[in-house]
């Protein structure tokens, strides 16, 4: 079996991929990760970041745009988890 042009990624799409993933991390870590692992993770500082990396992954590849677009839902959800956990434990938003 030989492989399409259509079946493998682009390394604009393998970047896109990355960028989204890293977009998930990030929320991972602003929405309480940060406290499991011992990171002072702010989550005013991490989601914007967490949203504009979804944002670029989303517009530079037609392959994983919806792979960017949940990344950037899930970015909206731990906005909200991460700012209540800060508040509940005393942390720092910003």
């Amino acid at each position: 079996m030989s492989t399409t042009e259509h079946d493998r990624a682009s390394p604009r799409d393998v970047v896109a991929g990355l960028l989204a993933a890293a977009s998930v991390a990030l929320s991972a870590l602003a929405m309480g990760a940060g406290l499991l692992l011992e990171i002072d993770a702010h989550p005013g500082r991490t989601i914007p970041v967490a949203v504009l990396l979804s944002i670029v992954a989303g517009v530079m590849s037609e392959r994983f745009e919806s792979m960017a677009l949940k990344a950037l839902a899930f970015a909206s959800i731990a906005m909200v988890v991460g700012f209540t956990v800060a508040v509940l434990t005393d942390a720092p938003l910003l």
